[in-house]
């Protein structure tokens, strides 16, 4: 009996050169899962960019909106402005995170479900489908000579294609502009260059992608994951799997079976695989996990009388273990990279709300000016001017209320008056906003004597929160 490790071993290279693959359709538990979550994929991507968020007066309404002109990201009630991009940033690594604690769960489900590559690729191959026929069709009509039938078909899936393409692309623009502004202006031509351009090279490479590259070239060679997946798994991983202990050995025919295993060697598995390889050669890096074969499988199972899921998910270590003729291994989530992954997962995801929740609504930047450093006063006193930039991240216009410490008998002015110095400034910022200002601040004669450093407070009167800045008063002494 062919054990797990020779199972392994034996699966041959995969030229980078080699005949198409013509995935045959398949109906089944596993396929109606694909479908249903191809939907839900397709109806989250297309619908999001319409739903509206009341915001207030003068703010965009898109539930999610990537405003880069107005620097502004929208998530639903979360504004996230420049200074915040370090929080997607922590979002993305929490995603590969989540990412490698799933695939060390049950390996390439992602590849091999909800990837938009394997979203789109499922989508173009339904409609190819529908125009050429099945696998034994469009094999036999490539084999031919061009005629007339085979040319209409042709024309007709690559326009069904475009069409496709030039939606997912025409879509994708729309999380970054209001999405009724953009269709209004892209099909009057009078959108920006920049949204046609953009649509352009995304309906391009979604028609490259999904329709030429396809499963069986991208995820085999393009995408990077494959290099690497077998880092995130071990022998408790659950992955596509054929059960070597019940399919062999393989021999032809359902009447009679004798000492053979439950396996016909119809190859059925390898007609549906979307990246053409045969399951039963053990794990290969190019599975996506999609789980197709088992629903090829199961028929031929039901058709020959045998019990159903020869091609099941299973881990390495149950495979063994019942190759050889051991009781089976029960599955264990409790591992180090699992438990790993998961307080990681858990611990930047606290980490990531409580910064959302705790991050600043008012922040205060000084920059001090360099020509001059500072400037010598009558009587002794020192001046230095500044320019403070004040984000205001709220919805109401108010009024910022700047208070300098640090050095006694500190003082601050305006460019308006620079004569007219006080204890503290009232600055007005927009709501939702930045407002710049130019600050000076004066110390008396007996404050000059050496360079030091002072805090610049903003406080929002309207519901008194606070920011503050350190900066360095120059005086032309040293300390």
């Amino acid at each position: 009996m062919t054990t797990v490790s020779e199972s392994v071993s034996s699966a041959p290279a995969r030229p980078l050169k080699r005949s198409p693959v013509y995935p045959k359709a398949v109906s089944g538990v596993i396929r109606q899962a694909k479908w249903a979550i191809l939907i839900v994929c397709l109806a989250i991507y297309y619908v999001v960019p319409w739903i509206r968020w009341d915001r207030g007066a003068g703010k965009p309404h898109q539930a999610v909106l990537f405003d880069l002109a107005s620097q502004r990201f929208y998530i639903f009630s979360i504004e996230l402005w420049p200074q915040d991009i370090w929080l997607l940033v922590v979002a993305m690594i929490a995603a590969a995170i989540a990412l490698f604690l799933v695939s060390s769960i049950v390996g390439r489900v992602w590849c091999g479900y909800a990837c938009p590559q394997t979203i789109w690729t499922d989508l173009f191959m339904l409609v190819e489908r529908r125009i050429e026929g099945d696998r034994n069709a469009r094999m036999k009509r490539d084999a031919k000579p061009l005629t007339f039938d085979k040319a209409w078909r042709k024309i007709a899936k690559d326009l069904a294609w475009v069409v496709i393409a030039f939606w997912t692309g025409g879509a994708a623009t729309m999380y970054f502009a209001n999405a009724p502004t953009i269709v209004e202006t892209f099909w009057t031509g009078n959108a920006d260059s920049n949204v046609y351009i953009a649509t352009a090279l995304l309906t391009a490479a979604t028609y490259f992608m999904a329709g030429w590259t396809r499963s069986e070239y991208f995820c085999s060679y393009m995408c990077p994951w494959p290099r690497f997946q077998f880092a995130m798994s071990d022998e408790q991983t659950m992955s596509v799997t054929y059960r070597t202990w019940r399919g062999e050995p393989r021999g032809k025919g359902k009447a009679v079976r004798g000492n053979l295993g439950d396996c016909i060697d119809c190859a059925s598995c390898v007609h549906v695989c979307p990246v053409g390889i045969d399951i039963r050669d053990g794990l290969q890096g190019e599975c996506i996990n999609c789980g197709l074969c088992m629903d090829a499988c199961n028929h031929v199972m039901a058709r020959t009388g045998r019990d159903p899921w020869l091609i099941s998910w299973d881990s390495t270590a149950n495979l063994q273990a019942r190759t050889e003729g051991k009781p089976p291994v029960p599955f264990r989530f409790k591992r180090t990279r699992t438990v790993f992954y998961t307080v990681a997962l858990v611990a930047l995801s606290l980490f990531m709300a409580g910064a959302l929740v705790e991050r600043p609504l008012l922040k205060i930047v000084a920059e001090h000016d360099r020509a001059p450093l500072y400037v010598p006063l009558p009587g002794g006193g020192v001046r230095n001017a500044y320019t403070l930039h004040i984000a205001n991240k709220v919805a109401d216009a108010g009024n910022i209320r700047l208070t300098v410490h640090g050095i006694p008998g500190a003082v601050l002015s305006t460019e308006a008056q620079r004569a007219n110095a006080l204890d503290a400034l009232l600055l007005p910022v927009p709501a939702d906003d930045n407002g710049e200002f130019r600050v000076f601040v004066t110390i008396p004669s007996q404050a000059a004597v050496s360079t030091g450093s002072i805090s610049l407070t903003a406080e929002r009167l309207s519901d008194r929160a606070k920011a503050e800045t350190s900066a360095v008063f120059m005086t032309g002494h040293k300390l």
